[in-house]
């Protein structure tokens, strides 16, 4: 995929350049004129070798254009694994054991079991769910504050 100059940043210092001769088709320009381009950036040991073009800057263009989408590409791969491991904390397992809700007629109870409280029945039937859903957004927040909280510790 191409990507905009926003979306990868690349340090000129993470870049080692050296040019060479393209070989193959192309008569004697191709044997006398070093148009070929070999990047290699460092931290992530990625190396892409351009001779598509006849000249030197439009095969080191070229060549930064892959490289910024191949990191871009790994960025993207960061952040979707990321982003289904958040979902898949979500979700849990799915189990029958794993219950959101029990509703009790006789006690006129009901009882959210992510949240460990129980709430009137008769406020469920009648659709007020305010005071379970405020519960779920505390809980919530809690625990990016508990997350936010280690990361800072870790660092």
């Amino acid at each position: 995929p191409e990507c905009d100059e926003v979306d990868v940043k690349i340090d000129p210092k993470d870049i080692e350049l050296s040019t060479m001769r393209s070989g193959g088709a192309g008569g004697q320009n191709v044997n006398k004129v070093e148009t070929a381009v070999d990047l290699l950036h460092k931290p992530t040991g990625i190396r892409i070798k351009c001779t598509q073009e006849r000249s030197q800057l439009k095969n080191k263009e070229l060549a930064i254009k892959m490289l910024m989408s191949k990191l871009y590409d790994i960025e993207n791969e960061k952040r979707e694994m990321e982003e289904r491991e958040r979902r898949g904390e979500q979700v849990g397992t799915g189990g029958r054991s794993e219950k959101i809700r029990t509703y009790n007629w006789k006690d006129s109870r009901c009882t959210d079991h992510r949240l460990g409280q129980n709430f009137p029945l008769n406020q469920f039937l009648s659709a007020d769910i305010g005071p379970i859903i405020d519960a779920m957004i505390a809980k919530d927040q809690e625990e990016k504050l508990r997350q936010i909280s280690e990361e800072a510790v870790a660092n």
